[in-house]
């Protein structure tokens, strides 16, 4: 006869295995989908991965850091423009840091920071998105950008809102693992605005990119939709958006009609591909996710439901020192000093230079 105590034994054993078997289910189920999404996600970005062709210029530098400019092909069409500044003594393999601008910027906007990651030991490197800076013709990139995006609404072709330039952060991976300099291993992104919903779609379907620092870029565009929190980042692009309204006969602007606009533009973006099911793909890897608590282009709700989702995968994954959720009290689409500070200590800790 089986003692009181052996049942209860048995029972906690045979519960213990239940929920083992249910969390490994749970876990591939998981690891099912995001393989899914990543794979949907770069059948829409992907293209004929020609040679990089790279060529690179040095140029003076300051003090302590060399710097050089560097382009590369990203594509048949297009090459990118980049900036690297690394430590004149730098020896061995170093860790990189990629720096992604926002909507109107350009990688020469990005060299202050390029130059304190370079100081603490790292390279540090920044390109132009597209239609944006070298890759414009003007070197403001607003009247190209604008051109190129209402383009993509016109013909379905092309997606220089965000998507495209998420390819070029790929390629330039690839560039940056050919160099005899860099650590492959060892390399983070950091973005800004645009540049920070770059980073994180980038690091949701590039897992060589080790650590991600998305900065006022994180968001649900679905909650938006369904919460008029979309006005603000049209704007980023309302002239695009205008000229498309007209080709369509819409003599005002809705979120139906957003709706419409960004299913040519970015398809999937509010939909398959949303912050809340990209930022989990980004587990187990490091990732520090920066946002005002006030900033209109992404209001703190579709933050919050970006956060949850990426927590939970972090939890699963055992690894939930490795996710961060800054959000900065009474600031809105910006990046604090204190906060940036916080970014470069991010890739110190877990890139170590």
């Amino acid at each position: 006869m089986v003692s009181k105590n052996s049942r209860i034994a048995i029972i906690v054993l045979w519960l213990a295995q239940v929920v083992s078997l249910h969390a490994a289910a749970t876990t591939e189920v998981r690891r099912v989908r995001s393989t899914g999404t990543r794979a949907a996600f770069l059948k829409v970005i992907d293209r004929a991965r020609v040679p990089l062709a790279a060529e690179v210029k040095e140029l003076s530098g300051t003090g302590d850091l060399a710097q050089s400019h560097f382009t590369f092909a990203a594509d048949a069409e297009q090459r990118v423009p980049g900036t690297l500044v690394k430590p004149v003594k730098s020896v061995g393999r170093r860790p990189v840091v990629i720096a992604l601008h926002g909507t109107g910027g350009n990688k020469e906007g990005q060299l202050p920071l390029l130059r304190e990651l370079a100081g603490r030991g790292f390279i540090a490197v920044a390109i132009d998105g597209r239609y944006h800076g070298e890759r414009s013709k003007d070197g403001s990139g607003a009247a190209d950008y604008n051109e190129a995006i209402l383009r993509a609404f016109r013909t379905g072709k092309e997606h220089p809102f965000l998507y495209d330039t998420v390819w070029d952060v790929m390629r330039l991976v690839d560039y940056l693992e050919m160099r005899p300099d860099v650590d492959p291993q060892r390399i983070g992104l950091i973005g800004f605005s645009k540049g920070g919903m770059e980073t994180y779609l980038a690091a949701a379907v590039d897992p060589r990119i080790a650590v991600a620092v998305p900065c006022i870029g994180v968001q649900s565009y679905r909650w938006a939709l369904e919460n008029t929190g979309w006005k603000s980042r049209v704007e980023t692009f309302q002239a695009a958006i205008n000229a498309a309204a007209k080709d369509a006969g819409v003599a005002e602007i809705n979120a139906d009609f957003v709706r419409k606009f960004y299913d040519r533009v970015v398809p999937g973006i509010y939909t398959q591909f949303d912050g809340p099911a990209m930022l989990p793909l980004i587990a187990p890897r490091p990732l520090l996710v920066i946002n005002g608590d006030s900033d209109p282009r992404t209001p703190l709700p579709g933050v919050m439901e970006c956060a949850a989702p990426a927590r939970k995968a972090y939890t699963v994954a055992r690894a939930e020192d490795r996710f961060t959720l800054r959000i900065q009290e009474k600031t809105g689409h910006k990046v604090t000093p204190d906060s940036e500070r916080a970014a470069i200590a991010w890739f110190v800790k877990w890139l170590k230079p």
